[in-house]
């Protein structure tokens, strides 16, 4: 009997050795063969029966030695019931094996399962816009007159307003500050939405980038990922800003080359000169006990720098100013007397060498899900270039043309979507990816108002293409073919692709959310656009896409 039991934990140990889910093999994704797994389990069966008998000849010759009168009683006895303990432990053997077999096969099928009800998730929502019928381009053109073309008159009015505003805060700002020890403010720049002009949601917030230098005499010492051979995943997109003297040399001074030993001292970089040094750095908003530029401490200057230039030039105006986010450098709100208000953001800028990519502090929450990982990391803005080539590629297209159309009609069905459901990480930013995608891949022509129906679905049907594939490339990182006169730097052109999807690999739940808000908008897209377009009289349709029916 114990020599059963010990033979029974040798082929359940043995079974669990040889269990592929202990070990498993790699790229299988196929189930072995049946045929396969009967002959491996005969071979295991010869070679226990083999090991059984290994067993029983010692437990033999063991009995031999210590009760040699009894030897023949038991021999004889051990005959007899060989056969039978021996189909005994077979079968139990057998069994061992098939309920782990059976085991292993449930637990595939378990954890497939959850990929599959993932899968399953991928291929409705791949399905989703194949029974989407959008309305015709009369019906479009209605819904864009009712609901975005007012909102696009209004922009102009606005932008000018701010503009004014905006500068001569800034001007106050400049006179406030400190020129010998603060950073020094430039002219601010206009980004986003209200300049692209396909803003489809009020408030009509501008967006200003306002560059700043160090003090004299020191620079910026610009470090981009792009530029470093080796970058983790979630460094991708940032880079870091180094302070330095204008006139300093880190590899010039021969201390940092030679060892010059215990009787010789470097007066240039003694422990004295560089605790002095770091503390200095520290007055220049570097993080603590480094040269890096802290972004923290840039949002505390900025918003210590605003509230000083508005207390300057309040008395001139009939409103009152006050901060819209406390966690934005400058996220800024006008209130009137009427109780009317108007926002708009002020975010403090370093550019990168003599381009119009820039470092920012804070991107705005709307257009980017992702953080960064500390304050020193900086993310890059391709704003500026993103204007640009909206405005360089109108050019081309014909007059009247419907990609902005097509923005605004696609940000304000999402934008009424995330009201009902709830924000997802799909933003206004992703979607202006998508038109910029399409307007380098289609030609000018497709672009005609008369193709404001095909181009949108075109826009849905790309975006539902990256949404399944987690895999939306920003426009001007990694894009080899753009246009000469935009002047992108050649690095960021020869830079890996970068994905703006890539967090959807890794956060799950977010994935979920946002296949979930973008199918529940691809079902409600008839209705909505019916719904406000259903109030405007017949045959009041806007030039910019009218067309016969």
């Amino acid at each position: 009997m114990p020599a059963g039991i010990f033979r029974v934990c040798l082929v359940v140990i043995t079974a669990i050795v040889n269990h592929p889910l202990l070990f498993p093999k790699e790229n299988v994704t196929v189930l072995e063969n049946t045929q396969e797994v009967i002959q491996k389990m005969k071979e295991r069966e010869e070679n226990l029966r083999l090991e059984q008998l290994k067993l029983e000849q010692e437990i033999a010759m063991q009995e031999t030695l210590t009760k040699p009168s009894v030897k023949a009683a038991e021999t004889e006895e051990q005959y007899n019931h060989n056969p039978l303990s021996w189909n005994f432990w077979t079968a139990l053997s057998m069994v061992v094996f098939l309920l782990i077999e059976f085991w292993r096969q449930d637990y595939k099928e378990g954890t497939w399962q959850n990929y599959a009800n993932e899968e399953d998730e991928i291929s409705v929502l791949g399905k989703a816009l194949k029974g989407v019928v959008l309305p015709d381009n009369a019906t479009l053109a209605n819904f864009y007159e009712k609901c975005l073309q007012i909102v696009t008159g209004d922009i102009a009015r606005n932008r000018e307003l701010v503009e004014g505003f905006a500068d001569d805060l800034l001007e106050a700002l400049r006179s406030v500050c400190n020129r010998d020890a603060d950073m020094e403010v430039e002219e601010s720049i206009g980004v986003g939405s209200m300049y692209e002009n396909w803003r489809a949601h009020k408030p009509l917030a501008c967006d200003f980038i306002v560059p700043f230098t160090p003090p004299e005499p020191y620079c910026f010492q610009l470090e981009s990922w792009c530029l470093e051979e080796t970058v983790s995943p979630d460094k991708q997109g940032y880079g870091m800003i180094k302070i330095l003297r204008a006139d300093e040399n880190s590899t010039g001074c021969i201390c940092d080359k030679t060892k010059l030993g215990e009787d010789l001292l470097c007066l240039l970089h003694s422990k004295m000169n560089q605790a002095r040094q770091n503390q200095h750095m520290e007055d220049l908003l570097c993080y603590k006990d480094t040269r890096y530029l802290d972004s923290d401490q840039v949002m505390t200057w900025f918003q210590l720098a605003l509230t000083k230039a508005w207390n300057k030039i309040s008395h001139k105006y009939e409103f009152n100013l006050t901060f819209n986010l406390l966690d934005a450098p400058g996220a800024l709100k006008i209130k009137f007397r009427s109780g009317k208000t108007i926002t708009f953001n002020l975010t403090p800028v370093v550019q990168y060498a003599d381009s119009d990519v820039y470092f920012i502090s804070h991107f705005p929450c709307s257009s980017l899900a992702e953080g960064p990982s500390s304050s020193i990391h900086w993310l890059l803005t391709f704003a500026v270039y993103e204007k640009r080539y909206i405005q360089f590629i109108s050019k081309t297209l014909p007059a009247n043309s419907c990609h902005l159309s097509c923005l605004q009609i696609l940000s304000f069905l999402h934008g009424k979507q995330c009201s009902l459901t709830g924000a997802s990480s799909l933003t206004n930013y992703h979607l202006k990816t998508v038109m910029l995608h399409l307007l380098q891949t289609l030609p000018c022509a497709d672009w005609a108002s008369t193709q404001l129906r095909a181009r949108l679905q075109d826009m849905l049907r790309f975006l539902e293409k990256s949404l399944q594939e987690k895999r939306l490339y920003h426009f001007f990182v990694g894009n080899r073919h753009l246009p000469e006169e935009l002047g992108i730097p050649i690095e960021f052109q020869k830079a890996e692709p970068l994905n703006l999807f890539r967090r959807f690999v890794l956060q799950r739940d977010a994935y979920r959310k946002t296949m979930d808000t973008f199918h529940e908008m691809l079902k409600n897209t008839a209705a909505l656009i019916n719904e406000y377009a259903m109030h405007v009289p017949n045959g009041r349709v806007t030039s910019l896409h009218k067309e016969p029916l």
